[in-house]
């Protein structure tokens, strides 16, 4: 019964999205039938190209054939490439899926002890520190950050790859098998390819994982500091328990539910929120080609692109709810 209740719940929850997104998609102001046949055509052609594309039945009649179409895994074509939409991005969703994962591995290594770190010095300069560059996280914007890096990291210091995500000399000799550049310079046994995307992709995902930090340190903190006000807490230093094993057996387990939200959020939020990192960085992913078809009114690809993230955010939540049930039986 909880697994048929959960796959009711998964299946309303993505034909919401497939509704959500159809309309949206028939109400912005761009005619996708322009975007085919330009704005010089004659008006036969206009209208044969409506026809044709099926924008002249009835929205409920279009919204079922268009749920009909993600359902058989057809998409449409996208104006920009020619390309079928779901092989566009079966191409570009690799790449910021990649940068991404080792953004929010950055983020949770690197904020969760920070946030903690934090409560259990509340008031302290380094809870100061800490508090300052959370402020900094949600407060710089992504365009600045990546510029900066760019022109310190890797223009001054050369410690870094520039734009994009390997050099051209290197770029297609790693038979693609994952679509993730560093798993198959892996199976292919090429370390040359390998270091070379690894050095392309610390500054992107540097950034990214900044962003990330600074929220997952921020709600640690605050998690942190509601658990060490609580009166086991204290029975547990009166006890005579070390403070490393209060701090992190006693009130860090009881708030390894709520992270996993917060880490979930962050890891969803990195895959539909880097498209200015993307841009910055000419980063071959789902943002940067979801701001091309957005540019060319290639409104295929915009909607596709639109499905996949929030099909992958629905994803993530879901993942989240099965990893309750395991670190909280009160849950099960």
């Amino acid at each position: 019964m909880a697994a048929a209740g959960f796959l009711v719940t998964l299946a309303v929850t993505f034909l919401g999205l497939l509704a959500i997104t159809f309309f949206i998609g028939r109400i912005v102001p761009i005619d996708p039938v322009l975007a085919v046949v330009g704005d010089r055509a004659p008006a036969a052609v206009y209208e044969r190209v409506r026809v044709e594309m099926g924008l002249d039945r009835p929205l409920t009649t279009q919204f079922v054939s268009y749920v009909g179409d993600v359902l058989t895994g057809n998409f449409g074509t996208s104006v920009s490439t020619g390309r079928p939409v779901l092989e566009d991005l079966a191409r570009v969703f690799p790449a910021t899926l990649e940068m991404a994962t080792l953004g929010i591995i950055i983020g949770v290594l690197l904020g969760v002890p920070l946030g903690v770190i934090a409560a259990s010095r509340r008031g302290s300069w380094l809870d100061q520190a800490i508090r300052v560059v959370g402020l900094l996280g949600y407060s710089v914007p992504a365009f600045w950050l990546g510029l900066v890096g760019l022109a310190v990291f890797y223009a001054r210091l050369n410690w870094v790859g520039g734009p994009g995500r390997i050099e051209i000399f290197l770029d297609g000799i790693v038979p693609p098998v994952t679509g993730l550049l560093l798993i198959d310079s892996i199976i292919a046994g090429d370390w040359e390819v390998f270091g070379n995307a690894v050095w392309h992709l610390i500054l992107p995902a540097s950034c990214l994982g900044f962003f990330a930090l600074a929220y997952i340190a921020r709600m640690t903190r605050s998690f942190m500091l509601d658990q060490l006000s609580q009166e086991y807490v204290t029975t547990a230093r009166v006890k005579g328990v070390p403070e490393r094993l209060v701090i992190w057996r006693h009130a860090f387990r009881p708030i390894r539910v709520p992270l996993i939200t917060v880490i979930g959020l962050s890891y969803a939020g990195l895959l539909e929120g880097s498209v200015m990192i993307e841009t910055i960085f000419s980063w071959p992913g789902i943002g940067n080609y979801l701001t091309v078809a957005l540019l060319n009114a290639d409104m295929s690809a915009v909607l596709g692109s639109t499905l996949v993230v929030g099909a992958v955010f629905i994803g993530i939540n879901k993942i989240s709810d099965v990893l309750y049930r395991v670190l909280d039986p009160r849950a099960r």
